[in-house]
């Protein structure tokens, strides 16, 4: 974003800003150094110690290929120590209090699924690897999920991130005996959303500041501009649904595709590629298969918000139930409901979907309405099915054998819920399996043929939503198209 020019004002002279200059390695000066030799492809073709704009001892590429986790965490770290120094000449209030939590909260936790998805991409498309590109996106890709956490934890009121205390917590607790409770809490979601807008702006700065040829500069630019839009909106959809209850099928499957299956994994493995400099078809291919798993990251995270156990997911069981969202799961189970004109079932989930105060004995309630109509066994199917069509669009790719058996291993993981943490990223492998109900064995007679088919349609939704070469159609048309089936 280009800043705004404003008008001279002569009436009274501004306060003084404090002169901020990049720290000696400053990511910002060697960017500017180094941005006449980025029309090259970079500056060390796959060895990174002696890249300015990368941590010593990065290494080559195969060193990467050992830990992408730990090079991406190195990344962070350099980066994020210039952008702390430059808080603290900004504010050492501000520094602390804010720009500290953030990289606190961006350089702990997590597995960095995002970025090793981008890297096994780029590997698995075959040719030279230049590691300061790469590295840096993948690092932005990390400090844009800090936005989207922090963000999400504010709006949706989370008390707990990956098992401590949700950032916007944190700040109210340490200001609790500075104001009332209520001025404590508005203070402290003010200063949540102003936590992730700074990350966002350290994401947009990393990617600013890293030096490609001008094909890849475009590709990777638009990919970046594209995938923030369709977080933001995903977000937005996730909460117009809990003002709107009784969300469709396709109205919930559009929420999904656009908050994670875009965000989480399909646009980082579009970067990979147009990294690599991949073509078209090798391209469409990935962004196919990662749709597909993508759907299946969400469906798995909505099952583990229900069924999961908090030791394990980092959040407390029924978060999205007690909200209302409309996820998948909820839709499914109250289309069944009605297809079986089941009252029962549609009565506990009108008074339970949106209950702030939902007890547990409650939540029970729900997740036996969600076996017993069958909804809890149809997603599961449904996350299998993604998957499997996810893996058959990679195998139809033309990858280096390496990197795609290393991205095939990612991907195939989200049946069981092994894979890197996906969906909105509690910090956990899946636990969906781990609380059982009253009604864990009862089976899905009452569910209806037309409930059943749309099931099965929204399982293969992936398999035209990718395939088109339409740009201007949204990402979600055809899984809507293919849910009204």
């Amino acid at each position: 974003m280009r800043p705004t020019q404003a008008k001279e004002h002569h009436a009274a002279a501004p306060p003084p800003v404090p002169r901020l200059v990049p720290v000696p390695g400053s990511p910002a000066r060697a960017h500017e150094a180094d941005a006449a030799g980025a029309a090259g492809g970079g500056a060390n073709g796959g060895r990174g110690g002696a890249d300015p704009l990368l941590p010593p001892g990065i290494g080559e590429a195969r060193a990467v290929d050992a830990d992408v986790r730990g090079a991406v965490g190195r990344v962070l770290d350099h980066v994020l120590a210039d952008r702390l120094a430059r808080a603290r000449a900004v504010d050492a209030l501000f520094a602390g209090d804010l720009a500290e939590r953030v990289a606190d909260f961006t350089r702990t936790g997590g597995k960095r699924t995002r970025s090793q998805l981008l890297w096994w991409s780029l590997r698995a498309c075959g040719g030279p690897v230049t590691l300061a590109p790469a590295l840096r996106v993948g690092a932005a890709l990390e400090l844009l999920q800090t936005c989207a956490l922090v963000h999400d934890d504010v709006m949706d009121g989370a008390e707990l991130r990956r098992g401590r205390p949700a950032l916007h917590a944190g700040l109210r607790d340490r200001y609790a005996d500075a104001a009332s409770s209520r001025r404590a809490g508005r203070f402290a979601e003010a200063a949540g959303i102003l936590a992730g807008d700074l990350a966002l702006a350290w994401a947009d700065d990393l990617v600013a500041e890293t030096p490609f040829d001008p094909t890849t500069a475009r590709a990777v630019r638009r990919l970046w501009s594209d995938m923030r839009t369709e977080m933001v909106a995903g977000q937005y959809l996730d909460v117009h649904g809990q003002m709107a209850p009784g969300y469709s099928l396709p109205r919930a499957l559009r929420a999904a595709c656009l908050k994670s299956a875009l965000y989480s994994v399909e646009r980082p493995l579009a970067l990979g590629a147009a990294l690599a400099g991949a073509d078209e078809v090798t391209t469409r291919a990935l962004c196919s298969a990662g749709r597909c798993v993508g759907m299946a990251f969400q469906l798995r995270d909505d099952l583990d918000d229900v069924f999961g156990d908090p030791r394990r997911t980092g959040r407390p069981c029924g978060s999205d139930v007690r909200e209302g969202k409309p996820t998948y799961l909820a839709a499914l189970a109250r289309a069944r409901a009605e297809a079986a004109a089941d009252g029962h079932a549609l009565a506990v989930l009108r008074r339970s979907l949106g209950d702030g105060a939902l007890t547990w004995e409650g939540l029970d309630e729900v997740r036996e309405v969600l076996v017993r109509t069958g909804a809890r066994a149809a997603v599961e199917t449904a996350i299998g099915r993604f998957v499997a069509r996810g893996l058959r669009h990679l195998d139809r790719a033309r990858l280096a054998p390496d990197g795609a058996a290393r991205l095939r291993r990612m991907l195939g993981g989200v049946a069981d819920g092994t894979s890197p943490e996906g969906g909105p990223e509690r910090g956990a492998p899946s636990a969906s399996a781990s609380v059982s109900t009253s009604a864990s064995t009862s089976t899905s007679a009452s569910t209806s043929t037309s409930a059943s088919t749309s099931t099965s349609a929204s399982a293969s939704t992936c398999a035209s939503a990718s395939t088109s070469t339409d740009a201007s159609a949204p990402p979600y048309a055809s899984a809507e198209r293919e849910a009204r089936r």
